[in-house]
């Protein structure tokens, strides 16, 4: 993995990393995540696809000011293709990085070959009424997510099964028991490592201040093919998301997972999710 750091002609940095060669697919991470995700790469990597993935406004060294707007962003996105030289990608959409995905997709078009969303947001979600959208601005604030990481990291690496338990509901609708009977060790190993990558620095606030502005409209405008990827057990991101995806974008294909919760690459049901995503690719 070659991690770098590009400058737009409106001198915005945009941190990225490369991983692997061959057809590009551009990945817009979730939240509290970076350049360095590594969720669902080995298989894309090993079935020859390059992986670009560029660290969202706010989040790693990418400038604040990218964040002003989507717009603004997925600028930045584009002429990071251009820097490149890759004229089109597949796209996929993590998360919270739903939000950019779908917009890259309907004001971009020419820069996409295909839209794949996992566990992604595509609406409304957390506002400033709900008790997660005030806590968020607390716990991941700038001034104070640093200690909020420093505390998880801690608490995972000396006690990860522990840390899975407590944060478990977060990510899933199902009793703990039922997730634990979909984990194993080495699960709660790859979330242990999910949590010592995580950083929330400006970028999840601006998610959560951007996310809403996506539109039925921008969803209407995606031409290219789709793939939505959502576990039924989604307690961060509900399966609606999904539905209301699948419901705008033309000809929109949605899978829905019999996974734990929000993490679709882990634990069981999610091995269902490469043959799916694979096919869709080797189709556009």
């Amino acid at each position: 993995m070659e991690t770098r750091v590009f400058q737009t002609k409106d001198r915005l940095m945009i941190e990225y990393s490369i991983r692997g060669a061959g057809r590009p697919i551009l990945v817009f991470h979730g939240g509290h995540s970076n350049c360095q995700e590594e969720f669902g790469y080995r298989e894309l990597l090993l079935n020859g696809y390059a992986i670009l993935t560029p660290s969202r406004a706010g989040y790693g060294q990418t400038s604040i000011e990218t964040g002003q707007s989507l717009g603004t962003a997925c600028q930045a996105y584009s002429e990071l293709l251009d820097h490149l030289g890759i004229e089109k990608a597949d796209i996929i959409a993590i998360s919270a990085g739903g939000a950019s995905g779908i917009y890259f997709a309907a004001h971009y078009p020419e820069r996409v070959r295909s839209l794949t969303l996992q566990s992604a947001v595509s609406g409304q979600w957390h506002t400033p009424q709900d008790k997660t959208y005030k806590a968020a601005q607390i716990l991941f604030g700038p001034s104070f997510e640093k200690y909020t990481w420093a505390a998880v990291r801690f608490m995972s690496n000396q006690f990860p099964r522990f840390m899975f338990k407590q944060m478990a509901p977060s990510f899933s609708l199902l009793p703990y028991s039922e997730v634990l009977a979909r984990t194993s060790e080495e699960d709660i190993q790859e979330f242990r490592k999910m949590n010592n990558r995580q950083r929330s620095g400006h970028g999840f606030l601006l998610d959560l201040s951007q996310i809403n502005s996506i539109t039925e409209s921008d969803l209407m405008n995606i031409r290219c093919p789709a793939l939505i990827q959502h576990s039924q057990n989604d307690q961060a991101v509900p399966v609606e998301h999904a539905r209301r995806a699948q419901r705008h974008i033309s000809g929109s294909r949605l899978c829905l997972l019999d996974t734990w919760g929000h993490l679709i690459w882990l634990g069981k049901g999610s091995e269902a999710l490469y043959p799916e995503l694979l096919e869709f690719l080797s189709q556009t």
